[in-house]
């Protein structure tokens, strides 16, 4: 039995993905408290976690718009590879904690990432159709997030004791550093995809036609196609439906940054949760991990009988439902200090590690359910215009994501919860809305297809 040449190409993508990540999304999970250890090791380094994140954002939102032009010259695979190797030397600067070191990398790493899911969605979207989008994209989400275990129990185990020790963190960043390099030695060997572009039922050809394809056209000068790759991300996004849906592209970003980077670390420094507490800011990643697993295989294997008996808004409503859940039980469960420093504070009950892993596990599963989905529209959508579109979405995300990095070295814990709650209505109601507008358009186009060819 063969595999289907995009398929591999799918699963190369995300093994690949799934090993660099292991290393960052273990790091933004934990570098908060790292970096606050080191500092009381080494006065002089005050290098802040919110505020790298928040470089790493910040540089991401803005090479969101140039990405699509370095696409243009080098195809997704270069970009793909390019980003990897920004995210290894982040990931290796903390084997040298220094304050200028850490900011610089953090700006070479918002480069790498417009880069890698810039290329990420490009490349995504070429090997897929408008049949097998839904299906790549959970396939693609699911091993994606299994970088949430990996690394996560490893310092599980490593961070048992209530202080973190320099040998400890020399261990967790050489291992999350070879994690990176052997996932970027992974993506290398991303195959070339054949010259041809797939014509999506979004472009108004029939599903009996979804296999037929055009040549690429003549290729550009370099430069001319780069610009001409700039002015397409801006044409699309005033559009009326990628404006509708940069809502949740937001929504997105703020709870990115939320269960990444705040609430794992708002455990750990929640006193009441015990002597053990710094261990439970990997186990808190490890049920983030499995929500998104699970949401990602659930939804990528019967996402399109999901969309065809009930529609894509039935997984985002699924998907709204839990992240409220997380969002009460965090509300209740956690004091309202706890992002900042250890805190001998209490939330509305006595905290409790079991409800802080069910809202972990409940934050995955939502995150999985608008992103599956998310990509998945934005390939059916935009197929041959998919580079400037992933790219308009990790705009949105990430200036959200450096915003909300921004405001959590002061905003409490309760005010946060209320702008995700806020966010999380407006952009479930937009996206519901331009996929149902989506769907009935490409019913009605379906249907005078049928008249014409009678």
């Amino acid at each position: 039995m063969t595999i289907d040449r995009g398929f591999l190409n799918v699963l190369i993508l995300s093994w690949g993905f799934m090993l660099v990540f292991t290393a960052f999304q273990t790091m933004g999970n934990i570098e908060k408290t790292v970096l606050q250890s080191i500092n009381e090791d080494d006065p002089n380094f005050t290098g802040e976690a919110y505020t790298s994140l928040a470089i790493i954002y910040a540089v991401f939102a803005t090479c969101n718009w140039l990405a699509p032009s370095y696409i243009s010259m080098t195809g997704p695979r270069i970009a793909i590879l390019t980003g990897a190797c920004c995210y290894v030397l982040f990931i290796g600067s903390f084997l040298w904690p220094q304050n200028v070191l850490l900011y610089a990398a953090s700006c070479i790493l918002g480069l790498g990432a417009a880069l890698i899911w810039t290329g990420h969605g490009q490349y995504l979207t070429e090997n897929s159709d408008s049949d097998t989008m839904s299906r790549n994209a959970g396939i693609f989400w699911a091993i994606f997030q299994c970088s949430m275990f990996v690394g996560n129990l490893f310092v599980y185990f490593m961070f048992t004791d209530s202080k973190i020790n320099a040998t400890t963190r020399r261990l967790v960043f050489g291992v999350l550093t070879g994690l990176a390099i052997l996932g970027t030695c992974l993506l290398a060997t991303l195959r070339r995809i054949s010259n041809s572009l797939v014509l999506g039922e979004a472009e108004g050809v029939s599903s009996a036609d979804k296999e037929l394809r055009i040549p690429e056209p003549a290729r550009k000068k370099p430069l001319l196609a780069a610009w001409h790759a700039l002015t397409d991300a801006i044409d699309l996004f005033i559009t009326k439906k990628i404006l509708l849906l940069s809502s949740m592209f937001v929504y997105t970003g703020l709870v990115l940054t939320f269960y990444s980077g705040v609430y794992s670390s708002s455990i750990g420094f929640t006193k009441a949760m015990g002597d053990s507490r710094k261990s439970l800011i990997g186990l808190s990643g490890i049920f983030i991990g499995i929500g998104e697993v699970v949401g990602g295989a659930l939804f990528g294997i019967f996402g399109s009988k999901v969309s065809r008996v009930c529609g894509v808004w039935s997984v985002v409503l699924t998907g709204f439902c839990a992240h409220l859940f997380a969002f009460v039980s965090i509300f209740l469960n956690l004091p309202n200090d706890s992002p900042f420093a250890d805190t001998d504070g209490i939330g509305y009950i006595t905290p409790s590690p079991v409800l802080a892993m069910a809202g972990s596990l409940a934050l995955g599963f939502g995150d999985a359910c608008f992103n599956t989905q998310v990509y998945s529209l934005l390939g059916i959508l935009f197929p041959q215009r998919s580079a400037p579109a992933f790219a308009l979405f990790k705009f949105c995300q990430s200036v959200a994501a450096a915003v909300s990095f921004a405001y959590s070295n002061v905003v409490y814990l309760h005010i946060q919860l209320l702008i995700l709650t806020i966010t999380i209505v407006i952009g479930t109601t937009t996206f519901c809305f331009v996929e149902y507008s989506t769907r009935r358009e490409r019913e009605s186009n379906q249907s005078e297809s049928d008249v014409s060819s009678e």
